[in-house]
């Protein structure tokens, strides 16, 4: 049977752009239709970033109503709607004011595919989150329906004034103008294998094809390994002092106001108090500590950031935590994400120093990761001040 594909690069026009996602089309395009569904044929629709989010959804219900194998890739920039918080698809028109009418809801792409067999829908996904969705992400899944597979990035911010390109996708599509598809999960695997050290802070997405009809009953899941899963951190703690008011939409405010300092020394009074009451080592503290490193990443300060989640790692493992646990793995590639990002070179000697450590008893779910450190810690050496 005939295969569909959806190929939907969709970026903001402007300043409030944080990666080129059309950049990737023209890589998609070069690959044949065939190859990019995994079937003997297949037909392709292509949206470049689109204007009106009724305009795309026109697009997924038609791709949703066709009866083969359907492949959606997706890249671009994910985004919460003021109001409802609830994450977006950012689309050419979008600001951070205007995400609820100019964005398009990720639930419409959920809800589009609900309907269609189970094991015909597979979404490959790069987007960058911009700083109150990837705040967000550490306590919500990205939902994109239960019966469909999943694989792909999420990655943080990009530094200031910088506009990201789609790297994962991009990679993807290298792979597959070598005219073969692999499995998804194994092309999957090989795009990761290709990015390098700056992909160890993503949210990596992993969800394998759902069970297939087959007459008798349902045909078993394949046999998967979850590539550095991200588990959803515990509910958020409630603010000590006033429990009715949610100091994660205060904290929001002040990054979007610019106001770093203020939003660190709010995060650090909940830190504080958590501890008090339930322990450093507890989750409700430990939530607040990844708070603040994330804050610090907002604020362009990569050592700090990058020494929060080092020590958020550390207390982890002394509080008896395994070092192959969801949570600890989580914050080592976060730290080694950020250190990459340091340029202070006495710094980066400094957290490079501690990483390798911690590395040595995390090496995390990507092969390679320890000999990275060590490698930048040796150019670091031999580079004079």
């Amino acid at each position: 049977m005939p295969g569909t594909v959806l190929l939907l690069a969709a970026s903001p026009v402007g300043k409030s752009r944080l990666v080129d996602a059309a950049s990737v089309l023209p890589v998609l395009a070069a690959v044949p239709p065939a190859v990019l569904s995994g079937t003997d044929t297949a037909n392709v629709v292509e949206l470049a970033d689109p204007l009106e989010p009724q305009a795309v959804l026109t697009r997924l219900r038609a791709v949703a109503a066709t009866p083969g194998p359907l492949t959606v890739f997706i890249a671009g920039q994910l985004a919460l709607d003021r109001r409802q918080h609830l994450p977006h698809l950012a689309l050419a028109r979008t600001t951070p004011a205007t995400v609820r009418y100019t964005a398009l809801p990720w639930q419409w792409i959920r809800e589009e595919f609900r309907l269609r067999s189970p094991g015909s829908t597979t979404l490959l996904v790069d987007l960058h989150a911009d700083a109150e969705a990837w705040g967000w992400l550490r306590t919500h899944a990205l939902d994109s329906g239960r019966n469909n597979a999943v694989f792909g990035r999420i990655a943080p911010p990009p530094s200031r004034r910088t506009v990201a390109v789609p790297a994962y996708m991009k990679t993807i599509a290298t792979i597959l103008r070598s005219g073969w598809r692999p499995p998804v999960e194994q092309l999957h695997q090989q795009a990761f294998g290709r990015l390098g050290p700056d992909a160890y802070g993503d949210v990596v997405l992993t969800v394998p094809p759902a069970p297939v009809a087959v007459p008798g009953g349902f045909a078993p899941r394949p046999a998967y390994r979850p590539e550095r899963p991200r588990p959803q951190t515990p509910e958020r703690p409630k603010t000590p002092d006033r429990p009715q008011e949610d100091p994660h939409v205060q904290i929001t405010a002040a990054v979007q106001a610019g106001r770093h300092q203020d939003a660190d020394a709010l995060a650090l009074a909940h830190e504080q108090a958590a501890a008090r009451a339930h322990g450093v080592a507890s989750e409700q503290a430990l939530h607040w500590s990844e708070v603040r490193a994330d804050l610090a990443m907002f604020a362009r300060d990569s050592a700090r950031s990058c020494r929060i989640w080092l020590t958020v790692a550390e207390t982890r493992l002394t509080a008896g935590q395994s070092p192959d646990a969801p949570t600890v793995e989580k914050a080592v590639d976060r730290a080694h994400h950020q250190w990459g990002q340091v340029r202070d070179k006495t710094q980066a000697q400094e957290l490079g120093a501690l990483l390798a450590q911690l590395r040595a008893r995390v090496p995390g779910r990507r092969p390679g990761a320890l000999e990275n450190v060590q490698k930048q810690l040796r150019e670091l050496q031999a580079t004079p001040f």
